[in-house]
């Protein structure tokens, strides 16, 4: 059992509410926790907020060379991660994960992971993250195995590691006592279909360039409008997508 299986069983029997689970299907196991050990998600684990168990793939391999992958049919370049293996492996997986845990195939195919996803999966029990690598997995397991399909955006990794980092990152800072400052979540990019307002600190004036003068006035009425007007121009300026997508939610 790993460190982190042990922590949620710990903590049910203690009458705890367990925690939240990431079981990630991969064949670096090395690459966990990364930087899911440091910083926010490094110091949730340790206050027992959540849990990490990493599945090397390649244990579930038949033959003696532990093969997890073949060449595609229909020809072409690369190869395809073999479906006896994978499901072998996501079959543990869902064994070991919380009830009710989402599983979730990182792939570039998927739907675009956004702020709304996070806080839906952040709000379950957990999640199972299958890591495709070299041409990805048989179709025929995602369509099996039911498999959610999530892209972090339009370009190509060398594996599903990095994403199923970034996507537990995300939804680990949404968890309950995770953030100190729990209002500060209302105001971070894409709340409320917008990006984050610029900041600003001390000193009051670098390289000649002056913080704005609202800022240092001491109105916190103006100060709420000059950031949620700074929110929208920059939203609408960088952003048309989410700009035009807010547009038409508050036209409803």
């Amino acid at each position: 059992m790993s460190v982190a299986a042990d922590m949620a069983e710990n903590g049910t029997a203690n009458g705890a509410k367990a925690p939240w689970r990431a079981v990630v299907l991969t064949l670096y196991p090395e690459m966990f926790p990364g930087p899911l050990g440091a910083s926010i998600p490094g110091r949730a684990a340790a206050d027992g907020a959540w849990a990490l168990e990493t599945i090397d793939i390649r244990s579930f391999a038949t033959d003696r060379h532990r093969t997890v992958d073949d060449i595609p049919f229909g020809g072409g370049p690369g190869m395809v991660m073999k479906p006896d293996v994978v499901d072998a492996a996501i079959a543990v997986a869902i064994a070991r994960a919380p009830e009710g845990a989402a599983v979730i195939y990182l792939s570039p195919r998927g739907r675009p992971f956004d702020q709304d996803r996070a806080r839906a999966l952040a709000a379950g029990p957990g999640v199972v993250l299958l890591c495709g690598r070299f041409e990805g997995v048989d179709a025929r397991v995602v369509e099996a195995r039911g498999l959610e399909e999530v892209s972090i955006g339009d370009y190509v990794l060398s594996g599903g590691e990095p994403a199923a980092i970034c996507l537990v990152d995300a939804c680990v800072r949404l968890l309950p006592g995770v953030l100190g400052a729990a209002e500060s979540l209302g105001e971070e990019s894409f709340e409320d279909g917008l990006l984050e307002y610029p900041h600003y600190t001390r000193p009051a004036i670098w390289q000649d360039r002056e913080v704005p003068a609202v800022l240092t006035s001491g109105n916190h009425a103006k100060i709420r409008a000059w950031r949620r007007d700074e929110a929208m121009r920059l939203t609408a300026e960088r952003r048309p997508d989410l700009w035009a997508k807010r547009q038409a939610r508050t036209q409803h």
